[in-house]
């Protein structure tokens, strides 16, 4: 079920079928308010479904508390994801227990406190907050050969716009404020043009998934949006159906595919298991069924220089927004 928030204040989950309504109304209000900053919108929608979460508690022997964070849709998430994380907790001997949230905040907190167990987090917060939530890592996944993903910039097919400077004064969709792809990605490349969003953009929207992102270009709602590579070549290869109606004009340099860690928290003897199961998933044909329905060719060890793009990168932006430029409209 789509869920798009506003920047500054969180919305429950929609009811499927609100995602155009919520959107036009949320781009509807903030025209009405436009001035000479990117408008801010907060927009509530009384009668939508409270996500559902599982309350917290003290780990079962025999349950392995696994999440994913909000890379794709919930529905997405839970229909593939969940189904590799009980063939690792079965293959550990245990039931599993999904959890799902909404920001990767929220699965990073998670992870620290150890409140679960293993989680799929976005490579921003592992390369960057790795020593902050004590992520261990276990494996990562092999796509196409690769193990490097990349951010597409992407507009609607039948815009105008054929590069990043042709957005200025538009809607733009970050995905999440801790995402890679969907945010430190599109702010770097700003900073290297003595700009901001905030004052580049003329409104910008948090949709908390690359799927929503990519819907919300295909319609028109926005103009344009930084999402995750893999996810926009996931849809292509499957379904097409929305990605076909936008255009990727720009791509960003390779960076380490958003790895599977464990919680500092979890014995080093389980930690160890979990990911002997992910390295040979491959070689069982129940697993790698599993790996093939999300495009996955097989789970290798992590290294750290994959990450490494990332940690430069955030180097260089911290080192651009020091410098004496004036980034104004």
């Amino acid at each position: 079920m789509p869920d798009i928030r506003a920047t500054n204040k969180p919305l429950p989950i929609n009811i499927a079928g609100f995602l155009a309504a919520c959107l036009f109304l949320f781009l509807a209000m903030g025209a009405a308010g436009c001035s000479g900053e990117p408008d801010q919108v907060s927009v509530d929608f009384s009668k939508t479904l409270p996500l559902a979460r599982p309350p917290h508690h003290a780990n079962e022997a025999g349950t392995l508390r696994g999440a994913v964070a909000a890379m794709i849709s919930p529905r997405e998430t839970f229909i593939h994801y969940r189904q590799l994380l009980a063939y690792v907790a079965r293959k550990s001997g245990k039931d599993l227990e999904f959890v799902q949230r909404k920001t990767y905040e929220e699965i990073n907190e998670l992870l620290g406190k150890g409140e679960i167990d293993l989680a799929f987090i976005c490579s921003g917060p592992y390369a960057l907050t790795k020593d902050r939530y004590g992520f261990v890592p276990l494996a990562v996944p092999e796509v196409q050969g690769s193990t490097s993903y990349r951010a597409y910039l992407i507009v609607n097919r039948n815009s105008p716009f054929q590069k990043l400077q042709d957005l200025k004064g538009q809607t733009f969709a970050f995905t999440d404020p801790d995402s890679n792809t969907g945010k430190l990605v599109p702010t770097f490349w700003l900073a290297e043009l003595n700009q901001r969003p905030e004052t580049f953009f003329q409104q910008i929207i948090y949709t908390y998934s690359h799927d929503n992102s990519i819907l919300a270009v295909a319609r028109g709602l926005v103009a344009a949006a930084a999402v995750d590579g893999l996810v926009w070549e996931y849809y292509q290869a499957t379904n097409p159906v929305f990605t076909s109606k936008t255009r990727i004009i720009k791509k960003s340099e390779s960076y380490g595919i958003p790895p599977l860690v464990a919680s500092r928290r979890l014995p080093a003897a389980e930690r160890e298991r979990l990911e002997q199961t992910l390295l040979t998933m491959h070689q069982d044909p129940e697993g790698k069924k599993i790996l093939t329905g999300l495009l996955i060719d097989r789970f290798l060890p992590l290294k750290e220089e994959w990450y490494e793009p990332i940690r430069s990168m955030n180097r260089r932006l911290a080192h651009l927004k020091e410098q004496p430029h004036a980034a104004k409209p």
